[in-house]
């Protein structure tokens, strides 16, 4: 009969070495040993204690094989896997290429599981002190600094990637968990509110195709360039006043969108504006392709109606904060929203300081006093 264990794992030092090794048994019961990779006592603990939850929760030869994989590997992984299109828009693909080429500079002799939260901090401080550099036919020339926005983008694609690489078990916790960012951001993720008012001169000041789609967009919340932009005739059922989504950001937004009487006529309009296209937004220059981007025609129409610039995807926020003005609950929001993930709600539903201004009249200042009247009438 086999002597029963009487320890599950031990933290121990070799000679010859001040690096602490750790003995353990594997599912099967072989002995496995190893380097901790540091001399403190309660380091070396710790990595047996995560090596021993790896090994009960069978996931000790996922976290190795993470251990052994470099960054650059990963990146190259990820960018392959989960970064081009159709799960990703092209545009994300490309912008994801540029950090990656920055990422995989800054930690090239890295393994995956070695980076840390101060050698990202460290190098989002080095990129805030790089200057923009322009290649041309006598060389590269620089400009200003990187803004902080374009350094705060870098850290996003890289929590992303590290994202991914905890759900595969590759890495016990995403390290971009503990940075700060080192400079503030002003403004960053904020979006606009559209009032009723700012939207009527909008659309008096804008081209009829591009009325057509603030309309849409504030009556649907559809993201214009991933699924308004690329929509097709046949995906609208006018009858029965839907519109189908095929293709989307997340899975969640491939789904039927139930349609408003203004979605309606705008979406009629737009038919009568493209009756030769297969697209409602054919483009000006491919006959047989969509209209790719708005950008020029929104940026002018909102400098004739006099309104500061603000994205024109700020319309799916309108949508948002209209529907949870209107009472809608947060659950339904984030359904018609066609999101996953309820915590997004709070970027999108941006209560305006009129609307909570609206909330605080409502206040019944006489509430307690009114309780007490009654109780005191009963008593009596």
């Amino acid at each position: 009969m086999a002597r029963p264990r009487k320890h599950d794992g031990v933290v121990y030092s070799r000679p010859g070495t001040k690096i602490l090794w750790m003995s353990y048994p594997d599912r099967s019961g072989k002995r496995i040993r190893e380097s901790t990779f540091t001399q403190d006592w309660q380091e070396a603990n710790k990595k047996l204690r995560e090596r021993l939850l790896a090994r009960d929760n069978q996931s000790l030869e996922i976290i190795k094989k993470g251990e052994q994989l470099s960054f650059v590997q990963w990146v190259d992984f990820f960018l392959e896997n989960y970064s081009k299109p159709p799960l990703r828009a092209a545009k994300t693909h490309a912008a994801n290429l540029r950090v990656a080429k920055h990422l995989k500079s800054a930690f090239q002799r890295r393994r995956l599981s070695e980076l840390s939260a101060e050698e990202i901090e460290f190098y989002l401080r080095k990129r805030l002190r790089d200057r923009v550099r322009i290649k041309t036919g006598a060389g590269f020339i620089e400009q200003h600094e990187l803004k902080p926005a374009t350094v705060h983008q870098e850290l996003r694609v890289l929590r992303r990637m590290l994202n991914i690489a905890v759900k595969k078990k590759l890495l016990p916790t995403n390290p971009c968990g503990g940075v700060e960012f080192p400079v503030a951001l002003k403004g960053l993720f904020r979006p606009h509110y559209v009032t009723w008012s700012e939207q009527a001169r909008i659309e008096a000041q804008a081209a009829a195709y591009l009325r057509n789609i603030v309309r849409i967009i504030t009556e649907t919340g559809l993201r214009i360039y991933k699924e308004l932009m690329p929509m097709k005739k046949d995906q609208l059922d006018l009858e029965n006043e839907v519109a189908w989504i095929s293709d989307s950001k997340t899975p969640n937004g491939v789904a039927e969108i139930p349609l408003t009487p203004l979605a309606l006529e705008a979406f009629r309009d737009q038919l009568r504006l493209s009756p030769l296209s297969p697209y409602l937004f054919p483009s000006d220059v491919k006959a047989n392709e969509h209209q790719k981007s708005v950008k020029k025609a929104w940026r002018l129409t909102l400098k004739r109606a006099k309104i500061p610039y603000f994205r024109i995807y700020d319309l799916r926020s309108t949508y948002a904060t209209r529907l949870s003005a209107g009472g809608v609950a947060d659950e339904w929001v984030t359904q018609m929203l066609r999101q996953g993930d309820a915590k997004v709600l709070k970027k999108y539903s941006q209560m305006k300081l009129q609307m909570k201004r609206e909330a605080l009249a409502k206040l019944n200042r006489q509430a307690n006093e009114t309780r007490t009247s009654f109780a005191t009438a009963r008593v009596n």
